[in-house]
């Protein structure tokens, strides 16, 4: 129950971030299906472990509020043997979790980023409303004084024709017509009644240029809109595949130790090219007796003043030559490491996803039985405070790995270093009935300490 109301409230979220990329394209409701479906796959990562947090937190102080606990530990056992199922339970749904992270992700990934892609380019839907020129069909601007209630009969209509790139040359007027699109929605006819066109033509006579006007009367005009460019057009899948969160971990691994390479041999390339600007780096040519600069000077000073000139800026134009490509190089390497840093990401993530619903569980546990609460209310509001804390650790780590500030493994796994002693201090105090949670123990600590220090 608690991982279906956590994806629904995510799956809101993405709604309200998405919201005006969906709204108003006229989408097909299998293609809004369709992205709602892969979104929700999207979002398990985040659920997962939200969900096994607040549902151990709810489960152990439904037992704790009920004098379960305590009734079971009177029997003689221990609230590490209670949790041994569960905690074999959670052991199960973190390889689970693994292995969807590892091979279902990567596809859902694949096609809610493609189909994302579409919608956010595709055009917004046919909409021509009242007294406003409507110019979504391409090469033509549209306006329409009044529509009737069945929502094809117009009238006053006005259509100014841009289809031949030389401005409003064309002008179409209409006392009324009618709206209506062909069964399989590929074109628009517009039926126009009792009206005139108007049109001006640029000509040469003689040098000089003239633009008679043709104005032509009818009763009956018909004009077809191709609306092909509202279908939402899907792209090749196969364009994103190279992203990131489209691989699993062999291909991930693949990708980092190809980049590597590469890097390595710019860098092997460079050694190379400044062998050709530089003597002194030529294996061919070896300076027996190192040249004083004083020497260099008395030979400059002998030579011809402008063949001077051309040595240095000979030099000089060798010197900036390869300054520029050490510092191509260098882009090239540091977009190469800034790419190689997020594939390190994320195979980092499939891992740390396992880790999480587990190490979450280890708090969740423990944590129930010291407030002694169930249900929706003070479990859910603790649940909601460790899981921002695990949140918050967890990008901030990622963001760093990201920009190479830290190790990606040292970025990725920041959250489960501080979150695991947590849980383990929340299981040693569970077991020692602690009174972690408990307002009285605190209280009677202040009034002691107010006691000893006023003697009173």
């Amino acid at each position: 129950m608690t991982f279906f109301i956590s994806l629904f409230v995510l799956l809101m979220q993405f709604l309200w971030k998405y919201i005006d990329d969906l709204v108003g394209k006229g989408l097909d409701g299998l293609v809004i299906a369709e992205l709602l479906f892969y979104t929700t796959a999207n979002l398990v990562p985040l659920a997962l472990p939200l969900a096994i947090l607040v549902s151990s937190i709810m489960t152990f102080g439904n037992l704790a509020e009920h004098f379960e606990l305590t009734a079971a530990k009177a029997a003689g056992v221990s609230l590490q043997r209670i949790m041994l199922p569960l905690l074999f339970t959670a052991i199960l749904i973190s390889v689970s979790a693994f292995f969807f992270s590892n091979n279902i992700l990567p596809f859902t990934n694949l096609k809610m980023g493609s189909l994302l892609y579409d919608i956010r380019q595709q055009k917004p839907a046919l909409s021509i409303r009242e007294g406003v020129f409507y110019n979504g069909i391409e090469g033509y601007s549209i306006k329409v004084g009044d529509k009737d209630e069945d929502g094809k009969t117009i009238r006053n209509v006005m259509i100014y024709d841009h289809t031949g790139g030389t401005g409003n040359r064309k002008v179409v007027m209409a006392e009324s017509g009618k709206m209506e699109s062909t069964n399989d929605q590929r074109f628009l006819i517009l039926t126009l009644f009792n009206g005139s066109s108007y049109e001006e033509h640029s000509r040469n006579r003689g040098g000089i240029d003239t633009h008679p006007l043709m104005r032509n009367s009818f009763k009956e005009y018909i004009i077809r809109f191709d609306l092909s460019q509202f279908k939402l057009n899907r792209t090749n899948e196969e364009l994103f595949k190279g992203g990131h969160q489209m691989m699993n971990l062999k291909q991930l691994s693949l990708a980092v130790d190809s980049l590597g390479l590469e890097n390595s041999r710019r860098e092997s390339l460079v050694a190379m090219n400044m062998q050709h600007y530089f003597l002194f780096l030529r294996d061919s040519v070896r300076f027996k007796t190192k040249v004083k600069s004083g020497a260099l000077v008395q030979l400059l000073n002998d030579t011809n003043p402008k063949g001077n000139i051309q040595l240095l800026e000979n030099a000089q134009n060798q010197a900036r030559t390869i300054q520029n490509f050490i510092l191509g190089i260098k882009d090239e390497k540091d977009s190469r490491s800034y790419q190689m840093a997020r594939f390190k990401v994320e195979w980092h993530r499939k891992l740390t996803l396992s880790a999480a619903c587990f190490i979450l569980f280890l708090i969740g546990a423990p944590l129930g039985a010291i407030i002694r609460k169930g249900g929706m209310g003070l479990p859910l509001v603790i649940s909601i405070i460790f899981f921002l804390a695990y949140h918050i650790t967890s990008i901030t780590g990622e963001k760093f790995a990201k920009e190479s500030i830290i190790p990606a493994w040292r970025g990725m796994w920041l959250s489960s270093m501080i979150l695991l002693p947590v849980g383990l201090f929340l299981i040693y105090k569970a077991t020692h009935d602690s009174v972690i949670f408990d307002r009285d123990a605190y209280l009677g600590f202040l009034r002691r300490l107010w006691k000893k220090n006023t003697g009173k």
